[in-house]
């Protein structure tokens, strides 16, 4: 089984030490060349990466990479069997990120593996989009759905409706199905791309498409019906709890005052 994990990176990080980890420098153009593979060869959008997040790796590996898996985790971020007590008192996270046999043993019976979904239990999916980001964009998704994919516009409004995401796009699975998303996805984000106006984002909002992307991978997966394998996720870095509400609580403040704008 010929098996690639990508793994997003824009810094230098300790590389997992097993061939099917492919780290991959997204938004490489331009920038200082880190030694690895970047999303700036072949066919590629990296100049989009402040747009489109680790969807530049993506759509790198759509068009450029051959090979029968293929799954995207972050630099930081990797998909373990675990369970969080052995994952919080392990001193090597690193021995225990899933390896090739987890991988193939897991597809024999699963379509495709994906973090643990996140709850949003005080609001809906479309809610947490709307007061963290702008509404109008979202609509225009639906929009866009509605004309060029309308197959898809009930899964769209059920997971808009319902209050649990697969978050960060990471995923592994056959490459097969990997390209008929691509295909799905890129078709509506630079659809979008062409209607909107982001020329008075901040840094953070600019980041559209990324999350977008996050949002609509799950319409995808709703509507093929996939066999599901959830994963814990081991984060690398510690995370600040308290920088991290303080974020989330300025980001919901700032979407009030940029709402009144547009």
């Amino acid at each position: 089984m010929n098996v690639k994990i990508l793994v997003a990176t824009h810094k230098k990080y300790n590389i997992p030490n097993n061939d099917i980890y492919m780290p991959l420098h997204v938004g490489k153009e331009g920038k200082e060349d880190l030694g690895y593979v970047g999303d700036n060869t072949g066919d590629n959008i990296s100049d989009k990466n402040p747009y489109f997040c680790e969807l530049t790796g993506l759509y790198w590996a759509w068009k450029n990479l051959k090979c029968n898996y293929i799954g995207l985790v972050h630099y930081r971020r990797h998909f373990s069997n675990s369970n969080y007590f052995t994952i919080y008192f392990s001193k090597n996270k690193y021995n225990l990120f899933l390896k090739s046999n987890d991988i193939y043993n897991i597809l024999k019976s699963y379509d495709i593996i994906l973090p643990k979904k996140r709850n949003y239990c005080i609001e809906t999916v479309y809610d947490h989009y709307k007061h963290s980001h702008f509404e109008k964009d979202m609509l225009e998704v639906k929009n866009i759905i509605n004309e060029k994919y309308p197959q898809y516009i009930d899964n769209f409004n059920k997971v808009m409706n319902g209050k649990n995401l697969h978050l960060f796009n990471m995923f592994i699975c056959k490459k097969e199905y990997f390209d008929e998303y691509c295909s799905w996805i890129f078709g509506i984000l630079f659809e979008v791309e062409k209607r909107i106006d982001i020329s008075q984002y901040d840094v953070y909002q600019s980041r559209i498409y990324g999350f977008l992307g996050e949002r609509l991978f799950n319409v995808w997966i709703n509507n093929k019906k996939l066999k599901i394998y959830e994963c814990n996720i081991i984060n690398i870095e510690k995370i600040n709890w308290i920088k991290k509400i303080v974020k989330f609580l300025k980001n919901k403040i700032e979407m009030k005052l940029w709402g009144k704008k547009f």
